[in-house]
């Protein structure tokens, strides 16, 4: 059995220095740590309850990732994260909807065409709330 002790999501942008304007600027997490020098050093910034490690540089050149992979970002108020986004700049995909199954979702792109979804999670949610506990 292998005994995870942390984890981080790594990406290879086109552009390190656009990508890191955008996750440390335009989205505002926090860095955890930098190592390395040059345009393709390392930047951690703190994701929740992980980490998303910007470094090195992908040489690929279609803005079409896979679409297998997006990031999950539960925030307090997707509104509000909305309206700081678009005022930023970002590129929105879709605004905050209530989804379904309860949660409120909004969807954006960052420089490389990532999808990163914004998720508000209502206080009455099963994911929040559970009678009897």
């Amino acid at each position: 059995m292998v005994h995870v002790l942390s984890s981080r999501v790594l990406l290879r942008p086109t552009d390190p220095d656009r990508s890191r304007a955008f996750y440390g600027r335009t989205l505002g997490l926090e860095i955890a740590r930098e190592f390395g020098t040059g345009p393709e050093r390392g930047t951690v910034y703190f994701l929740g309850g992980g980490f998303l490690e910007v470094s090195g540089r992908s040489t690929e050149t279609s803005r079409k990732p896979p679409p297998t992979l997006q990031l999950w970002l539960q925030v307090a108020d997707a509104a509000a994260a909305h309206e700081e986004l678009r005022a930023a700049g970002a590129e929105i995909l879709r605004p905050p909807v209530q989804e379904p199954w309860g949660l409120i979702e909004m969807w954006i792109a960052d420089p490389d065409g990532h999808r990163l979804v914004l998720v508000q999670i209502p206080a009455d949610h099963p994911l929040r709330y559970r009678p009897g506990i």
